[in-house]
């Protein structure tokens, strides 16, 4: 296999932990294999508010006439993200290598003097239109008349089981996809979308956060020495409710133990001077050893269900439709762990997740999708 250098275009990296890291494992993945790796540092800080409402706007459309859920634009002040992701800035500029700052919608001239000898795309929801500056970027239309780079995808995601592409939207990227080397997708449902909506075939590979080992994420918190949280349970709810609250309630007292989080305070309409701290979001570092250091685990994060799996912890994962289901059906499918997920909160049963999970399994079948995976890199880079 030829060395390369390589760039990753995967969604600008914020103070989402899922995302912080699975860019992270892709890196160090392709690292190990001898390539030369940065990420394009795509900057979207100055990236306008009237085009999220476009794109906000866009979104209530294709709800009318398709269904489904809209995300709504993250409308929060430059400077205020600078303080609540503080820490996620700390964790990039240490761990994550980055090409100079280029445009939020870039094209190949401002990439140029790097002389990528290949791309890679992925991983996360970098074929969600919605949560892209330009769907565009992540097909490669800065590329397209170069033949002589390769061009790949790696377990790209389109989030949901369902189109979201307008139809100029969906002409030209199933016209730039005819033109990668190899394309590879997150979920069963994605090599369905790329069949019918983009005229390719596809594959099924691991979401990046499992390439890599365990002892990798582990070094990560013992060198920000962090003590083991009090408590048993740990819970990372990403949309908060009444009935989620009842059922950590629940858990707790049937576990006879404390339950702790990583989550900062979310109700940003309500952020001001005064309690702006209370939105920092904690360390990447911090919500990892949530996880590592927990018996017992209740998320309704797709990234929190996979380190749930990682670390072997008991947990429960609470199907999240609005964010996408598709992904957690996919990965606990291939794992054997369709059980561990709750699809209604009020089916909530503390028993569930005191049952034993067989580990020895899970850990084979996941070592045989991660050879795989490691290969469809190998073989395409």
């Amino acid at each position: 296999m030829k060395k390369r250098k390589i760039a990753i275009l995967t969604l600008p990296l914020h103070s989402n932990y899922g995302g912080l890291l699975q860019a992270y494992a892709l890196q160090k993945a392709l690292i190990s294999l001898g390539h030369e790796t940065l990420l394009i540092n795509n900057d979207v800080s100055n990236y306008p508010n009237w085009r999220k409402r476009i794109s906000f706007a866009k979104q209530k459309v294709f709800q009318l006439i398709m269904g489904g859920a809209v995300i709504r634009p993250d409308l929060t002040s430059k400077r205020n993200k600078k303080i609540i992701g503080q820490h996620s800035a700390k964790f990039v500029a240490r761990y994550i290598h980055k090409t100079n700052l280029v445009p939020a919608i870039f094209n190949f001239e401002d990439v140029k003097a790097y002389n990528f000898e290949g791309y890679v795309v992925g991983s996360d929801q970098v074929w969600r239109p919605n949560y892209t500056p330009s769907i565009l970027n992540y097909f490669y239309d800065f590329l397209e008349p170069i033949s002589s780079i390769k061009k790949i995808s790696y377990a790209a995601s389109f989030g949901v089981d369902h189109w979201q592409y307008s139809l100029q939207e969906t002409e030209n990227c199933a016209r730039l996809a005819k033109m990668f080397n190899a394309i590879s997708v997150r979920e069963d449902s994605g090599i369905s979308l790329c069949q019918k909506k983009l005229g390719v075939d596809a594959v099924r590979v691991l979401d990046p956060t499992l390439l890599i080992n365990k002892r990798d994420y582990e070094d990560l918190v013992e060198k920000a020495q962090l003590t083991k949280p009090k408590g048993r349970l740990f819970t990372y709810i990403l949309d908060r409710s009444v009935d989620n609250i009842d059922m950590e309630e629940k858990a707790a007292k049937y576990l006879n133990t404390n339950h702790y989080t990583a989550m900062p305070r979310k109700d940003m309409q309500n952020l001001s001077a005064e309690n702006i701290n209370e939105f920092i979001f904690p360390p990447v570092e911090e919500w990892i050893n949530g996880f590592m250091s927990a018996d017992y685990i209740i998320t309704d994060s797709f990234h929190g269900t996979l380190f749930s799996i990682i670390f072997n912890k008991k947990f429960i994962s609470i199907g999240n439709k609005r964010r996408g289901l598709s992904r957690f059906t996919s990965i606990l499918k291939q794992l054997g762990l369709e059980n561990r997920l709750l699809l209604d909160v009020s089916d909530f049963s503390p028993e569930l997740l005191n049952e034993d999970i067989d580990w020895d399994s899970v850990n084979i079948k996941l070592e045989v999708e991660r050879k795989e995976s490691i290969e469809f890199l190998k073989n395409n880079l």
